[in-house]
């Protein structure tokens, strides 16, 4: 009967596809890892660590990708989209932060879609990083970094496509939006703060000049 070969036909096939995905799906865990790992690297301002973490990500997606690039079904599954945005946030988290060139999709090797995302949520971290800023007393810096978040934030709005062609965008767009608006209330409610202690200050010296 003609069912055995088919069957055969059929078993190799899918005996191909699972093997690699078990190969692949570690890896994706494991960009996923050392992206996060390099993102709490840069905020501890360990940008040598950071870097070494960035690249074991690169490596384990490059090969996840190679596992799955017979098997677009499974390219596409998901997993490894997740796995690309991570990286590309922590990428892009690194070049905010450092104030280095953002680096493109193509030259990080991933997807658009991913890429996007990957700028999107690092405005979250973004948001972080000015918070520390700001603990620092460094507001004038703080605000170079809120226009880098508005910029990026007027960037992805302009990706105006349907969710098939860009999943989970809109709604990370939308997060950003948040994130930075409560980062401008942060940010301007410590500089009116910075503000009327100065005045005080003034008012202090002024007072203790009559005195004296």
């Amino acid at each position: 009967m003609e069912l055995e070969s088919i069957n055969v036909r059929i078993r190799e096939s899918l005996e191909a596809k699972n093997r690699a995905r078990e190969i692949a799906l570690p890896k994706a865990r494991q960009v996923i890892r050392s992206a996060s790992l390099a993102i709490r690297a840069i905020h501890r301002e360990r940008y040598d660590e950071a870097k070494k973490h960035l690249e074991a990500s690169k490596t384990s997606l490059v090969e996840a990708q190679s596992a799955l690039k017979a098997y677009p079904e499974i390219y596409f599954a998901g997993f490894l989209q997740d796995a690309e945005k991570e990286y590309s946030e922590g990428m892009t988290t690194f070049a905010l932060v450092t104030d280095t060139p953002l680096p493109n999709p193509d030259e990080l090797g991933i997807g658009y879609p991913p890429y996007l995302s990957g700028i999107g949520e690092a405005m979250g971290e973004l948001r972080r990083h000015i918070l520390d800023i700001i603990r620092q007393g460094k507001l004038t810096e703080g605000e170079r970094f809120l226009t880098i978040m508005d910029d990026v934030y007027y960037f992805l709005i302009s990706f105006d496509y349907p969710d098939a062609l860009t999943p989970g965008l809109r709604r990370i767009t939308d997060l950003a939006r948040s994130v930075m608006e409560k980062t401008r209330g942060d940010l301007t409610t410590s500089m009116r703060q910075h503000q009327l202690m100065g005045a005080l200050e003034d008012l202090e010296k002024k007072l203790h000049s009559k005195l004296t």
